[in-house]
């Protein structure tokens, strides 16, 4: 059974939601969807920025459309990936179809929804930086 961690990301990224992130960490923020948008011409949402990243961590393109239930597995994924940087998640392996497996470790904290985006925020900008696709 595969874990997921859904976060509701509907909020504008331009809107006051980012008042509790650090300024650098905006910065960084920004220059992700500047960096997606200049690959996509379209500008991300959060929603966006983790089904990437959940394609990259699956290291799978397939030859038709991800479905639904898919495109969730794979946002869900991108949360584990990104929260394994603070000890949430641990990789435990792959299923039989090749999909990364994730077990939680630690508790989450009890945060709101716009906290809940921003820390998921704050460990992309470390994915971004982790991996080197950017350089700030």
């Amino acid at each position: 059974m595969r874990n997921f961690v859904i976060v509701n990301a509907t909020s504008p990224f331009d809107s006051d939601d980012f008042s509790t992130l650090q300024d650098e960490i905006k910065h960084k923020w920004f220059k992700i969807m500047d960096f997606v948008e200049a690959h996509f011409e379209r500008r991300p949402d959060l929603n966006a920025v983790l089904f990437l990243v959940g394609i990259r961590e699956l290291g799978l393109i397939p030859e038709r459309n991800f479905t639904k239930e898919q495109k969730t597995q794979l946002m869900s994924i991108a949360s584990c990936k990104v929260l394994s940087y603070s000890g949430y998640y641990e990789l435990e392996g792959q299923d039989e179809q090749g999909w990364p497996q994730w077990k939680n470790t630690q508790k989450l904290p009890n945060l709101s929804v716009i906290e809940q985006e921003n820390l998921l925020r704050q460990h992309l900008v470390e994915y971004f930086e982790r991996e080197g696709i950017l350089s700030y």
